[in-house]
């Protein structure tokens, strides 16, 4: 028999959702059944799998070992946490610039991926894990029904502050405050040439996903396959000698490539960035992008009123040395 104590993770899901999701290999039908025959029960009584789990409920599943095993999937959860471990061990310990119980704040270095790309990488989603695992917040039981993960993504090579959900809780709020636009998220970078004032950027972008490259258009082309961009700049100054432009980038949308190609687009490419126009530049060969500042809209309610108001920053890495 597996007993299982609903958590601030699971509450609030379908009793049946949940079964689904911790049987992955059982069919709807299969799970109906033994909720029918009281072989899963809530909280010691029959259910019909319709119930809102609430913290504390407990949820007991009458299998043999090797029945639960086989509508779990193949393996221990344990052997399958190797790719998470790794990915913490050769990342090392990144820079945290805010923790609390529902979220990190990782400053991401540049070649790290946010996500997989194959299946032999090693990437920030896994190194969350493998961070949490090791300072204890989390336990391999744990991860049976929720998996921490991150909330915002950044490119490969640009760097700086990516938002970590280690909670449920933490995850539905972040993803809200970010789809509804109440995250500020600001960016450092380097252009050549001299920008002298403050402007910004509107248009329509579509992406390629097998070059992984995005268009632009000024005007809307009525097409689904384009979306409304917005996009706000702040000389933050000019470096006569090198001609350079760093600027401050605010992005009112968020899309992919959205700050590179729009730069690119007025004849200022970020510095090393190959793909959109750019070009090396003391060895720097790829886009010198860095997620700078991040900021906390006021009012928030708890567990995240200690967020309330607050603005992050992950200092500039060593490569904008070159604007000095």
């Amino acid at each position: 028999m597996k007993e299982i104590i609903v958590g601030e993770n699971e509450q609030d899901k379908r009793f049946d959702s949940f079964l689904k999701g911790y049987l992955k290999e059982a069919s709807g039908g299969f799970i109906y059944k033994m909720l029918r025959k009281k072989n899963i029960t809530l909280n010691d009584k029959k259910s019909d799998g319709s119930e809102k789990l609430k913290k504390g409920d407990v949820i007991k599943i009458f299998f043999t070992d090797d029945t639960l095993n086989k509508f779990r999937g193949k393996g221990t959860l344990k052997d399958s946490l190797e790719p998470e471990l790794k990915a913490y061990e050769k990342l090392g310990k990144l820079t945290v610039i805010y923790e609390d119980d529902n979220i990190v704040l990782v400053d991401k270095p540049a070649g790290v991926l946010s996500q997989k790309a194959q299946k032999e990488d090693y990437s920030l989603n896994e190194w969350l894990i493998g961070y949490l695992l090791d300072k204890g917040d989390i336990t391999v039981d744990s991860l049976e029904t929720y998996r921490p993960s991150i909330c915002n993504r950044l490119d490969r090579n640009t760097s700086g502050i990516v938002i970590c959900a280690k909670s449920l809780t933490g995850a539905r709020k972040m993803n809200e405050l970010i789809k509804d636009r109440n995250v500020g998220k600001f960016y450092r970078t380097l252009v050549k040439g001299k920008i002298d004032k403050d402007f910004s950027l509107k248009g329509y972008l579509s992406k390629d996903e097998k070059k992984n490259k995005v268009v632009i258009l000024d005007k809307d082309p009525h097409n689904p396959d384009f979306s409304y961009i917005e996009t706000e700049f702040h000389v933050v100054g000019y470096n006569s000698e090198s001609s350079l432009t760093m600027l401050e980038v605010k992005l009112i949308t968020g899309k992919p490539h959205q700050i590179r190609a729009h730069l690119s687009s007025i004849g200022h490419p970020i510095i090393g960035d190959i793909k959109y126009g750019g070009s090396a530049y003391k060895k720097i060969n790829y886009q010198l992008l860095h997620s700078y500042r991040l900021q906390f809209p006021q009012g928030l309610d708890e567990p995240f009123s200690s967020l309330s108001g607050k603005e992050f920053i992950a200092p500039l890495p060593k490569e904008f040395d070159i604007f000095e």
